[in-house]
This record gives structure tokens, C-alpha cells and sequence, in this order.
């Protein structure tokens, strides 16, 4: 891959000012990896506002909010992979103690790039890198970076002790660079982590949230959760979740609760589902262990489900998640053991079904599904009951072939002939939807209302003819769009 113009440029209007400037951090790695970063961050010696003045000469806009020291140059033209379309340049600084393990006491300037890199958390995010006006590339890497990028090792940098007292969301970030990369934590790193553990109680929900979602959202997201567990995180994240270890279910599972929900989670990460339904599969079973009763092949969790949405609802309030995202899991963990057997359930209770989850949440509901028989152990996520529950909530979302389609109703009828209600305003109105069904661009208000007045003209016995096949016409489009619409989802 290639850096864009636009960096390079950036990083040339500094160094013609008369100051360095290297990229750092995430894109580095990332570049490194061949992968397409998500951010691209610079570091530099000018200060906040020569960053300003060089950057605004070129005329781009520029904002300065924090107390960090970071200038942010907005980059339009910068690719739809990066986050924000912002490009972030921070002024070389060292930290202080960090009192509080979330923000440094002090920051304080430094004056070479080292420095800079030897505050920063793991050694594949403590690299730099130099771009020469001949478009050359050097790699700054003190703490050997590149070799752990190389052997898939996440390290802190220096004393991991010292790394995680400053800033106890890297114990987090280890998991999840981890789990994103498929990297292996290095063991006094890990040791670390396992001995710092209760410092995540001084982070803020919001953040924890955020690292979460990153973990949910990457292809080894069960591995993730399983790693905040064994590291003595996850108690202080979800601590319901863990209530499930080794807690035994019945006849119909062959895992314990804690791994029926990551392996359902495992499912919805590996076939790319959305966060929402890797959540909910998760989720879907938080309430099990509280709600157990009986031991052995024939235990009980009665009401599970309910009891599992308020109890998903606690811990995504919480976390601070968004209402709207809430509201969607809860349903999702609700309805989740919804029951359907071919057959046994109308269409009725199919659109009740619908009705109370909701149309725009039935297929993610169906995923919750599929990943809670995965997780269960059972060989096929998606059987024949299953694909016959799509085909009859797709039936049941189709309009029906009625009068009530058409562009004119009785009343139009009546008022056009100017006749009594009767059996022959019925016999006009099924004529009338046996054509638009063969031509619906009949289902024009005036073209019916001519029609009407053709058809007026006709005997009752003849408009009985006419009713009867237009009937079969319809009955034989019925068949023919249920068929079709079986076919969709092979069931017979």
C-alpha cells in the first residue's frame, strides 16, 4: 500500500518550516502490516501553534480543543477507510506520573522523537516513521518494534508495570490488539495485566465501552472475551457473564453457559454479522444461571429470556451504550427463544411475531438464532423450520391480491353508476382486479373509472362469467407467487 499524497504533503509543509515530523503510532503498525489504517498521526518538535500557522498558510482548516497538544487538519480528499477524514499532528511530549491511571499529572515537552516514542504503550505503536523528500522511508524503532510485529507479540514498552499504572485502559488495549491482530500477549505483559486487574474499576464506562465494541467487532471476538476473562478483566466489565462459567445446562446443550454464549458469539464474528447480533448472541442467555433450576439433563430456565433482556438492558446502560442500540439487543435477547415448528404455527401468530419485534429487527433475530443453535453444538445453523419461518414472514409481508389494491373502491363505483350497494358493485370491483393483476398499469383511477362504466353496460350473468374467471386468474397468480416465493427459501 501507499501513503497518500496528501500526508506526504503535510509532512513536507512541516519540515520546510524548519521543524521533523514523522508518522507515528497506529498507522505505522498498520502500514507496516500492509494494511490500510484507520488514522493517520504525526509527530513533530513546532508546537501548537507554528503547527497552526504552517498548516494554515497552505489553507486548510485546522482546530486545537485539547490540552494535549494536538492540531487537527481536516483532509477532505484523505480515503473513506480512515475514521473522521482528520489527520492529527501532536507536538513531541513527555508524561509525568499519572495519579488518577487514566491521565498523565504533567505532560512536558521533549525534544527528540525517542522520547516521544517512550511514553507510548506497546512496542508495535512506539515506531516512527521518516519520509524523506526523495520519498525514502526509515523506520524509527528503539524498542524493537518491528521484531514484534514480526513475531506477533504484543509487549509494553519498558517495564509493563510502569505502562499499565499510567493508563489502566492498556490492559484493554492489549486484548484488544490481541484479539484484532491475532497476536500473543508477551508473558510479563500479561503478567502484568493479571496483577493490575482491579484498576480497571478507575476507568470510565465509556471508554471500557470502546474497546469493547472494537473487540465484538473483530473476527476473534470469542478469543477477546475469553482473554478479559483468563486476565481477571471481564468481572469488571460483565461480570454477569461470567456468572455462566462452568455452570451446567440440560439435555438440549452440550456446553456450559459461559461457553454456549461465546461459542454463539464466535458464530455471529465468523460469519461477519453485525455488532448489534453479536451482542445479543452474547447476551442471549445472560439470565440462565439465575434462573436454573434442577441439576443434570433435566434442569430448567424458565422465563430466561425475559429475565436476560432487563439484565442485558443493566449492563448496556452501564456501559453507556446509545439508547437506540440498547432497545435493539434487548429485543433481540427477548424474543430470542421464539418458538416455531412447521405446521404448528399460523400465519397469525407469525405476523404477531413480526408485530412485536418488529420488521426491521426479524432477520437479526433469526441470526441470534442461528448463532444460539451453533453455539448449542447442533451441526446446521439454519434448518428446514427455520428457512420455512422466512418464507412465511415474507409471505406474510406481502400485500395481499385483493379490491383493496385497486385505485377505486365501492363507493367510486356507486358514485360513478350512480346505483345501489349490491352484489353487482362487488362483481365490478373482482373484474377489475382480475385486469390490473394482468396489467397493472390498469390501477389508474380514470382508466377504472372508464372501465366501470363498460362494464355497467354488461348483464348480471355475463359479470358472473367474467367474476369466475377472473377469480381463477387470481387464485392461479396466488400459487404461482407462493411457489415462487418458496423457492427463495427451498421449502416445499
Amino acid at each position: 500500500m501507499e501513503i497518500p499524497q496528501i500526508i506526504i504533503k503535510i509532512i513536507a509543509d512541516i519540515e520546510n518550516g524548519g521543524f521533523e515530523a514523522y508518522l507515528v503510532g497506529g498507522c505505522v503498525r498498520d502500514f507496516l502490516l500492509g494494511k490500510e489504517p484507520a488514522d493517520w498521526d504525526i509527530a513533530t518538535n513546532a508546537n501548537p501553534k507554528e503547527i497552526e500557522k504552517i498548516i494554515q498558510i497552505t489553507g486548510r482548516e485546522t482546530f486545537y480543543e485539547n490540552d494535549f497538544w494536538t492540531v487537527g487538519v481536516v483532509c477532505p480528499e484523505l480515503d473513506t477507510n480512515t475514521s473522521d477524514r482528520i489527520v492529527e499532528i501532536t507536538t513531541y511530549r513527555a508524561e509525568t506520573t499519572y495519579s488518577d491511571k487514566r491521565h498523565p499529572d504533567k505532560i512536558m515537552p521533549a525534544k527528540i522523537i525517542e522520547e516521544d516514542l517512550a511514553r507510548r504503550d506497546f512496542t508495535v505503536n512506539a515506531m516512527a516513521l521518516k519520509i524523506s523528500k526523495a520519498k525514502k522511508m526509515t523506520i524509527i524503532d528503539p524498542f524493537c518494534g518491528k521484531k514484534d510485529l514480526k513475531s506477533k507479540i504484543i509487549r509494553a514498552v519498558n517495564n509493563p508495570e510502569d505502562r499499565l499504572n499510567e493508563d489502566a485502559l492498556r490492559m484493554l488495549r492489549a486484548v484488544r490488539f490481541s484479539t484484532c491482530l491475532g497476536f500473543k500477549i508477551e508473558s510479563k505483559t500479561e503478567e502484568a495485566i493479571r496483577s493490575h486487574s482491579r484498576s480497571l474499576k478507575l476507568i470510565s464506562q465509556e471508554r471500557i465501552r470502546d474497546e469493547l465494541i472494537k473487540i465484538i467487532n473483530s473476527n476473534r471476538a470469542d478469543q477477546g472475551i475469553e482473554a478479559l476473562r483468563i486476565f481477571g478483566l471481564l468481572k469488571y466489565i460483565i461480570p454477569e457473564l461470567e456468572e455462566g462459567y462452568e455452570v451446567g445446562q440440560n439435555k438440549h446443550h452440550i456446553y456450559d453457559c459461559y461457553q454456549h454464549n461465546l461459542l454463539s458469539l464466535k458464530y455471529a464474528a465468523e460469519k461477519g454479522f453485525n455488532f448489534n447480533v453479536r451482542m445479543a448472541a452474547l447476551l442471549h442467555d445472560i439470565a440462565k444461571p439465575r434462573t436454573k433450576a434442577g441439576n443434570g439433563p433435566d434442569a430448567t430456565f424458565y422465563n430466561h429470556e425475559t429475565v436476560g433482556a432487563r439484565m442485558a438492558k443493566v449492563i448496556l446502560e452501564r456501559l453507556k451504550f446509545p439508547k437506540k442500540d440498547i432497545q435493539k439487543i434487548v429485543t433481540l435477547v427477548c424474543y430470542h427463544l421464539f418458538y416455531y415448528n412447521v405446521g404448528e404455527v399460523t400465519e397469525s401468530s407469525v405476523r404477531r411475531l413480526v408485530r412485536n419485534v418488529g420488521p426491521e429487527n426479524i432477520d437479526e433475530l433469526l441470526e441470534v438464532r442461528m448463532a444460539d443453535r451453533i453455539g448449542s453444538g447442533v451441526p446446521k445453523a439454519e434448518p428446514y423450520k427455520l428457512r420455512h419461518l422466512r418464507y412465511l414472514i415474507d409471505k406474510a409481508a406481502q400485500d395481499p391480491l385483493s379490491v383493496k389494491m385497486l385505485a377505486v373502491n365501492g363507493n367510486d363505483i356507486i358514485t360513478t353508476l350512480n346505483i345501489q350497494p349490491g352484489p353487482r358493485v362487488g362483481f365490478i370491483l373482482e373484474i377489475l382486479l382480475g385486469e390490473v393483476l394482468s396489467d397493472p398499469k390498469k390501477n389508474d383511477k380514470e382508466l377504472l373509472s372508464a372501465e366501470v362504466q363498460k362494464l355497467d353496460r354488461l348483464a348480471d350473468d355475463v359479470l358472473r362469467e367474467m367474476v369466475k374467471k377472473a377469480k381463477n386468474e387470481r387464485e392461479s397468480l396466488e400459487m404461482k407467487r407462493d411457489e415462487m416465493t418458496k423457492s427463495r427459501y427451498w421449502v416445499t
